[in-house]
């Protein structure tokens, strides 16, 4: 099996997401992440760049703390409360993943997030490379 992007004829064509990446590994689903600091405070109230920017700092941390970094990703679900966070949203994902190939995506708007003051949150699934 060729690991790497996963994108089939027939199937639309972009460059902000992949609609698979094959890798071999232990799976490894994380909680989604939001824009809470390690108090649980919201970053960015108000401000999806800040938030954005926030979620995927705590995307890293995790990765991190797991030994591997965005190359690792297979698989995002992002929930936000309208269409208009997609811009910075999609900023802040392209500035994560730079020298790294897309993930697959889904994007859903929802009625709202565990707090109020939350605008967007990502959930990850991930490879973690066979010892």
């Amino acid at each position: 099996m060729k690991q790497g992007p996963f994108n089939p004829a027939g199937l639309k064509q972009q460059s902000y997401y992949n609609h698979g990446v094959l890798r071999v590994g232990q799976p490894v689903f994380l909680t989604g992440q939001v824009a809470w600091d390690a108090e649980g405070e919201v970053v960015g109230k108000g401000d999806i760049d800040a938030q954005a920017r926030k979620i995927w700092e705590n995307i890293g941390l995790a990765l991190a703390a797991l030994g591997v970094g965005p190359e690792a990703v297979v698989k995002l679900n992002t929930y936000a409360l309208s269409r208009e966070t997609i811009p910075a949203l999609h900023r802040a994902r392209e500035a994560f993943f730079a020298g790294h190939d897309l993930p697959a995506s889904t994007f859903v708007v929802v009625a709202g997030l565990a707090d109020p003051a939350l605008l967007a949150e990502i959930d990850v699934t991930l490879i973690l490379p066979l010892d």
